[in-house]
């Protein structure tokens, strides 16, 4: 089966050619490519009425203004999120930092527990330890079990043992591409009285979430991931939840006033947004969103799935390659190692085959510790690749097998 991205051309990085080899760019869940559309939007608000927003009375500024404005109820309506509690912020990472800053500062105490599981990425571990060492609460870890997953069962298991403040999962693992059972796993923690929140940024770029329906408290993700620019992340919560928060950070824009005696607080989302914020960047983000929108998820998940599909097979028929994580195939994002092969050496080689992969621990070495590796190869999709990228892996990996063995 031959499978063709109709989208492919709308990238233009992919155009160019590496080390003189068509570029098969397998590493989407790092950082994705950007269409042309993003490109151009980027520009059009740099190069033509650009202006600092919220501050000018003159046309440039309320221009500007608008376009931002809009940009975020466009990115609100693409997870079905209210735009008072739609945040701008540079990344996931600084959104869940902003969350245990702010929430997480105002909530816990030293008898409190944290739940986080052993899919999670640094950037949902290591905020929660930094505050952990200044406040002194717990944190406890849901098991990754043989197939990759954080089962229901293993979640209540914890929630019957602990009292739980919140719990910090991921939607989609970065490493197996494991989905974690959400539909379950919300509502026990909810029914346990927990706090929840979500790391979306694997998951948001792959498929529709529906955040008035998902039911967590916190989903973040990074527009960087989603087809758009760099220097713009997204939280979403409730404005009521947020409007009960003090700020993360102090400056323009965050007040309603301010004297040498006392400051008060403007409400969400501007609470959150201090100083100038990614202006450009933000409306990139919400031409990235409009772009997906235009497509389809139905198309996008039917093309990603057949080629997902594909990679899993062609793995699968090379030997002496381990893959991890049987629970995440069919989702477009497969880790492995060549058997007696580093992992940076097989990516260097498949590099130097105009194949662009990820190799290392992923931001993910508490996973990797479980798997019992310290790095693995990582091949990501994205709604532009297509047959021609895996067969090009495919044969790289063969050639990095000869060379390496």
């Amino acid at each position: 089966m031959n499978t063709i991205s109709p989208w492919k051309a709308d990238f233009p990085a992919l155009a160019r050619a590496v080390r003189g080899q068509p570029l098969a760019f397998l590493d989407t869940g790092a950082s994705a490519q950007k269409p042309q559309v993003v490109l151009d939007t980027m520009a059009e608000v740099l190069g033509g009425a650009y202006a600092n927003i919220h501050r000018g009375l003159y046309y440039n500024s309320q221009l500007t203004t608008a376009a931002y404005e809009d940009a975020r109820g466009t990115v609100a309506r693409f997870v079905n999120a209210d735009p008072h509690g739609t945040i701008f912020v540079r990344n996931a990472t600084e959104a869940i930092n902003l969350v245990a800053a702010t929430w997480g500062r105002q909530n816990l105490t030293a008898k409190s527990t944290v739940l986080l599981t052993e899919l999670e990425h640094h950037a949902n571990i290591v905020p929660w330890q930094l505050l952990q060492e200044q406040i002194g609460f717990t944190i406890i870890v849901a098991p990754v079990n043989d197939a990759g997953e954080v089962t229901p069962e293993a979640i209540d298991k914890l929630l019957s043992e602990h009292d739980v403040s919140i719990c910090c999962i991921t939607q989609k693992s970065n490493v197996l591409g494991t989905r974690t059972q959400l539909s379950q796993i919300i509502p026990a923690l909810k029914n346990a009285g927990a706090m929840v929140l979500v790391d979306g940024a694997q998951a948001v770029v792959h498929g529709p979430v529906n955040l008035k329906t998902l039911g967590a408290d916190f989903y973040v993700f990074s527009g960087h991931k989603l087809y758009g620019p760099t220097g713009v992340g997204v939280l979403c919560a409730a404005p009521e939840l947020l409007n009960s928060l003090p700020p993360y950070m102090g400056g323009g824009d965050m007040i309603e006033t301010v004297s040498f005696s006392k400051t008060t607080y403007a409400r969400s989302p501007a609470r959150f947004e201090a100083g100038t914020p990614a202006i450009a960047e933000a409306i990139g983000l919400a031409a990235a969103c409009d772009y997906l929108s235009a497509i389809g998820w139905e198309k996008i998940v039917a093309h990603e799935h057949a080629l997902a599909e594909q990679l899993d097979s062609a793995l699968a028929g090379i030997k002496g390659l381990q893959r991890y994580g049987s629970a995440g195939l069919g989702n477009g994002i497969a880790s492995f190692n060549l058997t007696g092969c580093q992992a940076s050496d097989v990516a260097t080689i498949l590099d130097q085959h105009g194949v662009a992969v990820r190799s290392g621990h992923h931001c993910a070495m508490p996973l990797h510790a479980r798997l019992g590796t310290a790095a693995s190869v990582r091949a990501s999709l994205g709604l532009y690749n297509d047959s021609t990228d895996i067969a090009q892996l495919v044969e790289g990996l063969h050639k990095a097998q000869k060379l390496l063995s």
